[in-house]
């Protein structure tokens, strides 16, 4: 039974048999009872139980087989005891309950167990001292437990040695982690100021270094990209840095640090310099391009002045800032083409006027002259066609309501069969001049903005010149064999709208040739109605002192008696009145354009100011010398009668126009009625 027992239980540690398994209480109580040598704290429970034996036979000479501490196994006598009831019995005093108890517990005990152990005549006492003092000698082969023992010392004290040699290592280690973290810290905290004075130092720095530095994308763009917006925009830089370093330039020359700074902004500038001139260089051949295409046949040149040059005007800007000589060639080069496009397209659109037939109004159809043709265009004739009637103004006017419209292309005038009075060619032409004109001078007010007013005019008469010129002789051709004073005065009209249109556009360059057309309709005009006065003078000289209602035919007499309807000369002159009140009535553009009491003004005295108040203050007296002369041999009653027939035929053909000029002619009208009533 014991053998078993120490051959399942081998020999353990100091710290094993400190955590080993639970004595039985018996085995205490006996151990309690007397006293305890000293003994090996790693030897076995059985030293315990061998204290208590009382057997006197020596067991210091057995040994246990199969391993265990015992040399010799032992048998127990057959009618003996349990070893451990005789010592329960002995120590408690156990009751025949408790041993049965026991008994049962013994009964449950493994089937391998030794229950009689033989302690011969060695006493429990002195067997524990005898196997006590063999556990502390040492023993010789592997199987010792002191020799165990000793090995598991050494490896316990060899490993314990180890694990204090990694404690001071990593306590060193960590006194090192320490300092280097204190280390970080403190280069931590330099750096958080560095970067907070660096950024400081930006924050002052950073615009001065990017206004005087050139991003290499921008020099990539002027050099290599093609002229476009992106083009424009990386110009702009450039141009901002340039003023920049000019400025840094000249500001360094007081400048504590000006001798580090100005090298670098020399050099800075050499470098920039190299491609302002690329750049100079790239937009003086875009523009000559474009200049070059203004030349093309069937060009629009505003379609190129819009897309070409006021899209890319910024380039020519950065010109004249910088190369103000190749600036003005370049302005110079587009004055000259743009005069001769002008110029040759002019040209053509007044050769397609001229082929449109105009009218001929000549001394024949004046007021005093005689009538007995028919009027009208003849067939087959190269001629100029008769108008149907030359002192009536009709729907004539009309052409005052629709100055504003499109001009007369160019292949409709060139096609144009049906005859036209003057003022229909010179409204086309004027309208196209005056058109071309306005948008040539905003397109050179918006490219060139940087020149002044007087530089500007020059310009724009270098271009406009021979064009106005050419205007010129259009209208002389148009004018100088007419004598038809309404289409001279409708020609008038044309002008003065236009004049006001283009102070409207604020185009004062144009003044000048206003003026000058001016100056060749107006002096046309008077001779026309000269023409009309000098023919009613003629006609008043031919009637005869005796009897004047049979002169020229002018009134017939039926049956000796004289005729007191209106005669056909005045009916003529009602006419002719009629279309000059009704195309010097108050002037639209001047009410548009001024105050309304600077307006009234104006219209108040136009009388006084144009020629035809004037005009019509001799041609009206003419008038009155002729029915004067011409009711010289009625009676009193009859030339009352008269003379009242035809005021009243004038009064009612003027009835309906409107204008200061107007109404001065109808009071006149009155007025000669009232004197005839009153005689």
């Amino acid at each position: 039974m014991w053998s078993t027992r120490f051959t399942t239980a081998p020999p353990t540690s100091t710290s094993a048999s400190s955590n080993g398994t639970r004595r039985p209480p018996y085995l205490d109580t006996a151990a309690n009872q007397s006293h305890r040598p000293p003994f090996n704290s790693r030897s076995s429970s059985l030293n315990v139980l061998a204290k208590g034996n009382t057997s006197t036979s020596s067991l210091s000479s057995a040994r246990f087989a199969s391993g265990s501490g015992l040399k010799q196994e032992i048998t127990a006598a057959p009618n003996a005891k349990d070893p451990p009831l005789v010592l329960h019995e002995i120590v408690r005093g156990s009751t025949g309950h408790e041993v049965h108890s026991w008994q049962s517990r013994l009964a449950e005990r493994p089937d391998g167990l030794v229950v009689n152990v033989d302690f011969g005549s060695v006493t429990l006492e002195h067997f524990y001292s005898d196997l006590s003092r063999e556990k502390s000698e040492p023993q010789e082969g592997e199987g010792s437990l002191a020799h165990t023992d000793r090995e598991c010392e050494c490896s316990c004290d060899s490993v314990l040695r180890s694990i204090e040699l990694s404690l001071a290592s990593f306590q060193k280690d960590l006194g090192n982690v320490s300092t280097d973290i204190e280390t970080l810290q403190s280069r931590s905290t330099t750096l958080t100021e560095q970067l907070a004075n660096r950024q400081n130092v930006e924050k002052l720095l950073g615009p001065a270094v990017e206004e005087a530095s050139i991003p290499p994308s921008t020099i990539k763009k002027l050099s290599e990209g093609d002229i476009d917006k992106d083009w424009i925009a990386a110009l702009a830089i450039l141009d901002n840095r340039l003023n920049n370093i000019d400025h840094l330039l000249r500001d360094s020359s007081e400048d504590l640090v000006a001798s580090d700074l100005k090298p670098l902004l020399d050099n800075l500038t050499n470098i920039v310099s190299k491609f302002d001139l690329n750049a100079l260089d790239r937009i003086r051949n875009f523009f000559v391009s474009q200049i070059r295409a203004l030349r093309s046949t069937n060009i629009n040149a505003q379609v190129i002045q819009q897309r070409a040059f006021l899209s890319y005007k910024e380039l020519f800007a950065f010109l004249h800032s910088h190369h103000h000589q190749l600036a003005d060639e370049i302005t110079q080069a587009y004055g000259y083409t743009m005069r001769w496009y002008y110029l040759s397209n002019f040209t053509r659109y007044m050769q397609a006027m001229q082929k449109i037939p105009t009218y001929a109004i000549d001394k024949s159809d004046a007021l005093g002259a005689e009538q007995s043709l028919p009027r009208g265009p003849v067939t087959g004739s190269t001629n100029p066609p008769k108008a149907p009637n030359a002192l009536s103004v009709g729907r004539r006017s009309n052409i005052l309501n629709r100055l504003d419209d499109a001009v007369l292309p160019f292949h409709v005038a060139a096609e144009a069969k049906s005859p036209a009075y003057i003022e229909s060619p010179f409204h086309a032409f004027t309208a196209a001049i005056s058109d071309n004109a306005s948008a040539e001078y905003m397109f050179l007010t918006s490219f060139f903005p940087s020149l002044s007013f007087s530089a500007l005019s020059r310009t724009f008469s270098s271009i406009f010149g021979p064009t106005f010129d050419l205007s010129y002789s259009f209208t002389k051709q148009l004018v100088s064999e007419s004598f038809d004073c309404l289409g001279l005065l409708l020609c008038v009209r044309i002008t003065q709208h236009f004049a006001f249109s283009l102070q409207r556009r604020r185009c004062p360059v144009a003044e000048g040739w206003i003026n000058g057309t001016n100056m060749l309709l107006w002096p046309r005009f008077q001779l026309g109605m000269d023409i009309q006065i000098d023919s009613v003078k003629r006609a008043t000289s031919s009637l005869s002192s005796t009897r004047p209602t049979l002169s020229l035919s002018l009134n017939k007499v039926d049956d000796g008696k004289a005729n007191t309807a209106p005669h056909p000369l005045v009916q003529r002159f009602g006419q002719l009145l009629q279309g000059l009140l009704t195309l010097s009535n108050d002037n639209r553009e001047v009410s548009s354009i001024l105050p309304s009491n600077q307006a009234r003004e104006t219209t108040a005295t136009k009388s006084d100011v144009e020629p035809t108040g004037r005009s019509l203050q001799r041609l009206r007296s003419e008038v009155e010398m002729f029915l004067a002369r011409a009711c010289k041999g009625f009676n009193p009653a009859k030339r009352s009668k008269f003379l009242d027939n035809n005021y009243s035929l004038i009064l009612t053909i003027i009835e309906d126009t409107n204008g200061s000029l107007a109404t001065e002619q109808r009071e006149w009208l009155e007025e000669r009625r009232t004197l005839l009533g009153a005689d």
